[in-house]
């Protein structure tokens, strides 16, 4: 059985990543999706939760709006982003407003989806 093309890379980054042992370098894996990460020094949780939501909200702006779970997605991406910006910071009473407001309009789409 040959190896998978992308296993095949994976293995070569792998031999390249031997080479920096001594770094911070992180890698992760998922064969299932075809997916490879790589971290270098600078990464923190935060970070890593921020370049995470950054894939949703492409998906969320882009996903059209007739999509029955595309207000969900949209509004609860728009409130995490907020939280994230400000993840060393106060809260504002209009971060808070526009938190809230997001809040609602999920609580709508849900009911939507209920009476649907």
């Amino acid at each position: 059985m040959s190896e998978s093309d992308f296993k095949s890379f994976y293995n070569d980054l792998v031999k390249l990543l031997e080479r920096y042992q001594n770094t911070s370098i992180k890698m992760e894996k998922n064969f299932d999706y075809d997916i490879v990460k790589i971290f270098g020094e600078k990464i923190d949780s935060v970070i890593r939760a921020k370049t995470g939501l950054d894939d949703v909200l492409e998906l969320a702006y882009t996903t059209a709006e007739h999509h029955p779970y595309w207000a969900i997605l949209y509004n609860c991406a728009e409130i995490s982003k907020s939280l994230l910006e400000k993840w060393h910071d106060d809260i504002s009473k209009d971060d808070l407003d526009e938190i809230k407001w997001h809040l609602k309009e999920t609580e709508n789409s849900c009911k939507n989806l209920e009476n649907n």
